[in-house]
């Protein structure tokens, strides 16, 4: 059974050439401004927006992601369209992008399922804060395999020990899918995203619940609870809004990505 995209020509593009131009002019940024980081990392926050908005901010994490040498993923985020209890564990055997299909990872996906005894959701998988996630793994891994995860209402210490269960795993790793505040004036969305930003600088899970406005917190909180248990380091790689896109300072989203490391 293949998941069809379903946000493709408008959260990004659905032809892979104008996808490549994308993540080929973020890459001559990053290294005309040096900013990327020479960590091994097989855990990142990235924000999942419409490429035009947070594309740059997400392509910075796979690109040091991609120095793990590591091809299988779960990629983790939020349900944005149904409520629902706990975490749902994508059934799909291949998963549609404008590179080709990209497939599950069965022996995760198995792993996972009888571990933590997870079932299938269909509806929460229609999802674009884990779906935009896919062509970013599909083109920078060509062999990759995933497992996507959908929480609703759900536990952070839970969803935590399914990611500790993941990083236990040498050759796996973990993408967390969140955006920051929504529809603020860009002074009240700077100051809230600053919150956020420093609870993930620090692995500070009590700052991130004195303010941080995320739509993916509780992946974000599952993640650091993970990274403070195994003794990780993290570092902040990008923050912007959709201010710097649109000009729009009223009416603004915040983006990051962040990576967590030995």
């Amino acid at each position: 059974m293949k998941r069809i995209m379903s946000v493709s020509g408008s959260f990004y593009p659905a032809r892979a050439v104008e996808i490549e131009r994308y993540f080929e002019h973020f890459s001559t940024v990053y290294e005309e401004d040096n900013v990327l980081p020479a960590i091994k990392s097989r855990a990142v926050i990235v924000p999942h927006a419409g490429y035009i908005y947070s594309g740059y901010s997400a392509n910075i994490a796979y690109k040091v992601l991609e120095n793990s040498g590591i091809k299988k993923f779960v990629v983790i985020g939020p349900s944005h369209k149904i409520g629902f209890e706990g975490v749902s564990l994508c059934n799909y055997e291949v998963y549609e992008t404008p590179f080709g299909d990209l497939n599950n990872s069965s022996f995760l996906q198995k792993a996972l399922k009888e571990k933590f005894a997870l079932s299938c959701n269909p509806e929460a998988h229609m999802e674009h804060s884990t779906e935009v996630q896919f062509p970013f793994i599909k083109y920078y891994f060509e062999d990759a395999e995933i497992v996507e995860l959908v929480y609703s209402y759900a536990d952070s210490s839970s969803l935590s020990e399914i990611i500790d269960y993941v990083l236990s795993l040498e050759d796996c790793g973990v993408i967390i899918s969140t955006d920051l505040s929504h529809f603020h004036n860009l002074s009240n969305a700077t100051r809230l995203d600053n919150i956020c930003l420093e609870a993930v600088q620090n692995i500070d899970i009590a700052k991130l619940h004195s303010g941080c406005e995320a739509c993916g917190k509780l992946g974000v909180e599952a993640l650091l609870i993970s990274a403070k248990k195994l003794g990780l380091k993290a570092q902040l790689l990008d923050y912007r809004t959709s201010a710097d896109a649109s000009g729009d300072t009223q009416s603004v989203v915040g983006y990051m990505s962040a990576c967590f490391y030995k």
